[in-house]
């Protein structure tokens, strides 16, 4: 709790034994999609212990499990992510049975380089309609090869009118990346997850999407990848601040923009697409520094909490805050720029707005 209120956490994955990649690597290996896996409740119990004693410690109520985007598969053939794809949604829901008061199911879709998201609508429909979870994982480059369609691009359409009917929240998170020229950097996946995240949400902002499917909701990991840099005429410089009643709107010097004194280059203007409403980050960054710039630049009334506890945060120690790297909370208390309404808006307000599913698995 923070603020008597529930602290709801949009962004977790799912803590499972060794057995369940295990199956994974023989799908793969026999390139065969036969048998069902089989876990037991009590196989399944050590790392769920784990799990929950983390979110005891980061004081996390509520948790959206979703899969493990490293372990999606999606640059598999499509008869095998869909025996995959099925298995998993399958044992995120016997883990949110378990455990109804703490989990509340993200599902995986079977995408694949070899498909289109339209692939995907029957296994959303059944994991909203029969499962019970309230949105769903969407990766935007499931190949790997930074080709795939842009999250602006047509094909996406199907599956946006079925999550705009369903109410399910999509969750903008990125897989591994098959780039070459990563093979030398540790942890690559995470260079994958800030550079499709970042095309993701400037495709996003600067699209008819939302035009199309005004009730959509798309939330982005990780703060929505990189941040911007450069200023822009009309956007707020302190978003939080901005918010708070300070302003802090950019202006104009009236110069022409680069080095050709004649050109007519124009200004970088903010643009006049609100997607306030539809477009959303999470505050998964466990850099106090980058978390901060991400709430001042996209404001608190589209940060919605997210950890990933347990997740790559969990075995780092941050000074700053004497906790582990992976309490965000210890990171938004922090901050003096956040007033106690912005951190409930963050914790409590904007999970139940962003992912309304939600709301119907809160204790009565």
């Amino acid at each position: 709790m923070l603020l008597d209120r529930l602290v709801i956490d949009a962004h977790g994955h799912m803590s499972t034994p060794a057995l369940f990649r295990a199956f994974a690597y023989n799908l793969i290996a026999l390139r065969a999609a036969e048998g069902r896996l089989s876990i037991s409740d009590e196989q399944m119990a050590p790392p769920l212990e784990r799990h929950l004693r983390l979110l005891d410690q980061c004081r996390i109520d509520l948790q959206m499990i979703s899969p493990r985007p490293v372990a999606m598969m999606h640059f598999e053939m499509p008869h095998l992510v869909d025996v995959w794809t099925r298995e998993t949604n399958d044992l995120i829901a016997r883990q949110c049975a378990l455990h109804p008061t703490r989990f509340v199911g993200i599902a995986q879709l079977n995408q694949s380089g070899y498909g289109t998201p339209a692939d995907c609508v029957p296994e959303l429909e059944r994991c909203i309609g029969s499962l019970g979870f309230v949105g769903a994982l969407v990766n935007p480059d499931p190949a790997g090869l930074n080709q795939s369609p842009g999250m602006n691009d047509k094909s996406w359409f199907p599956l946006y009118r079925k999550a705009e009917e369903l109410q399910a929240t999509l969750v903008v998170h990125p897989s591994m990346s098959r780039d070459p020229r990563l093979a030398v950097v540790p942890f690559s996946f995470q260079y994958n997850f800030l550079v499709e995240e970042t095309l993701a949400t400037l495709l996003l902002e600067n699209s008819d999407v939302f035009d199309t499917f005004p009730n959509l909701r798309i939330m982005v990991c990780h703060c929505g990848g990189a941040l911007n840099r450069l200023h822009a005429v009309g956007r707020p410089a302190d978003a939080v601040a901005q918010s708070h009643g300070v302003e802090t709107r950019i202006t104009s010097t009236g110069e022409k923009r680069g080095g050709s004194g004649n050109a007519a280059t124009g200004e970088v203007t903010y643009g006049t697409r609100d997607v306030s409403n539809n477009l959303f980050f999470d505050t998964c960054a466990y850099d106090t520094h980058f978390l901060a710039a991400a709430l001042k630049q996209r404001g608190v009334a589209r940060m919605v909490f997210g950890t990933e506890v347990p997740g790559s945060g969990s075995s780092t120690f941050n000074p700053m805050t004497n906790a582990p790297s992976e309490d965000i909370l210890a990171i938004l208390e922090s901050y003096d720029f956040l007033t106690d309404d912005d951190r409930r808006t963050i914790v409590y307000d904007n999970p139940l707005r962003v992912f309304p599913l939600v709301r119907a698995k809160l204790p009565a």
